[in-house]
């Protein structure tokens, strides 16, 4: 059961409303779901309006931010609880700590770089949490097809490139988060020696 959720998000925001719109339909059914917003802690960008809309509906949020970001006071001011860390690893550590699963939704270079540090401890058994993409618009379809040659090219097993979840639906996603089980892959570790 899914209790709290890690959203890794841009943050900036395109002015999509599309976006807008699977920000607040995930807010509602998180809300509905009681399911607790962990997130970076910023007040601006896609950060910002995953937090108001939990807010909006009445769940709680949980904001985790490194120091140096609050000094630039871009740090949430309404959430249910603020954490402040000394670093960006803290924050990561910390974030992922607190999460039953993991969220991505559009952003940048530190969206994908918090993506597949999560993604890549769930391939090799350090966590058994779902991670899903909200594919709002197709925003993430040329990264799946990254994925797709990866494994094509012999880099990425099937095995794990189908452990993410790719859901454009923010209520589809709750509900395939929620049913998620973790297929480690045992052949990795077995040709490795490290099981």
């Amino acid at each position: 059961m899914i209790k709290s959720l890690c959203v890794y998000c841009g943050s900036n925001f395109n002015g999509d409303p599309k976006l807008k719109l699977a920000v607040e339909a995930l807010a509602t059914e998180m809300t509905k779901n009681q399911i607790k917003l962990v997130f970076g802690g910023g007040s601006v960008g896609v950060m910002g309006l995953i937090a108001d809309a939990v807010i909006a509906n009445g769940g709680e949020t949980i904001g985790i931010i490194p120091q140096f970001l609050m000094d630039k006071e871009v740090g949430h001011k309404g959430l249910t609880e603020m954490i402040v860390t000394e670093n960006m690893h803290q924050r990561k550590q910390r974030m992922a700590d607190l999460a039953d699963a993991f969220l991505i939704l559009p952003g940048g270079f530190g969206t994908l770089e918090e993506f597949f540090e999560v993604l890549t401890w769930l391939q090799l058994g350090l966590h058994q949490k779902p991670i899903g993409v909200l594919n709002v618009g197709g925003f993430y379809d040329f990264l799946f097809k990254q994925m797709d040659v990866m494994v094509a090219q012999r880099f990425l097993k099937p095995i794990n490139r189908d452990l993410v979840i790719n859901q454009e639906d923010p209520k589809k996603m709750i509900e395939l988060m929620s049913n998620f089980e973790a297929k480690p892959d045992e052949v990795w570790f077995r040709d490795r020696n490290l099981s």
